[in-house]
């Protein structure tokens, strides 16, 4: 199954969104005419409403006339995607945080994912930075940031100043900026994850 195949959902749902789709859809669900389904619409907006519903499956065009096509649903449900697992459970489609899970084992298997894709291996960070970096993953930064360091998945330098990945944490995120010698670092250190949209720059610890 292509992935076209299971976003084919998605057309439907935008279409809906809109109040004077949806208003066009509910009268060609009750069967009204092609000029009833539309009366009182403004002719651009009319026009679009209807190629929005043929476009996303939810309507067809028989003979001149509209009726709700109850197979495109259906194709739909057919096709999409199943449940999320493993730790997409506890992310948004947008890869943010959505929850942490109760269980420490998927807690910190979704902390480590997060830290992998900010930080890599021997990079040390400030606060700001890791701050910065934890934006693009967590509306509440500051407590993603305690469970990071709590669950031994960032360390933090003696001075509690910088940040930098758990020496058991090993896999090489994917957008992680260019990684500087971490020296120094306590067993409780922390690392947090930094964003190149941030504005800082990680540099050679001296």
């Amino acid at each position: 199954m292509t992935t076209a195949d299971q976003n084919a959902w998605r057309p439907a749902i935008a279409a809906l969104a809109n109040d004077t789709t949806r208003e066009v859809y509910a009268r060609i669900v009750l069967g009204a005419s092609r000029g009833d389904a539309v009366a009182g619409v403004p002719v651009p907006r009319a026009d679009a409403a209807i190629a929005a519903l043929v476009g996303s499956g939810l309507v067809a065009e028989r003979d001149g006339a509209l009726v709700a096509d109850a197979t495109g649903p259906k194709r739909m449900l057919a096709t999409a995607a199943g449940r999320p697992t493993g730790i997409d459970r506890f992310l948004r489609p947008d890869g943010r945080v959505d929850r942490y899970p109760s269980k420490a084992s998927e807690r910190a298997e979704l902390l480590a994912h997060v830290a992998e894709r900010v930080l890599r291996p021997g990079e040390v960070v400030t606060e700001r930075e890791l701050t910065g970096r934890l934006e693009r993953f967590a509306d509440d930064v500051a407590l993603l940031r305690r469970h990071l360091v709590d669950h031994g998945v960032v360390e933090r330098t003696p001075s509690g100043s910088e940040y930098a990945l758990a020496p058991s944490i090993r896999e090489t995120p994917v957008a992680a900026e260019t990684p500087r010698q971490a020296v120094g670092l306590g067993s409780e250190a922390t690392s947090g994850p930094g964003d190149a949209a941030s504005g800082s720059t990680s540099s050679e610890r001296r």
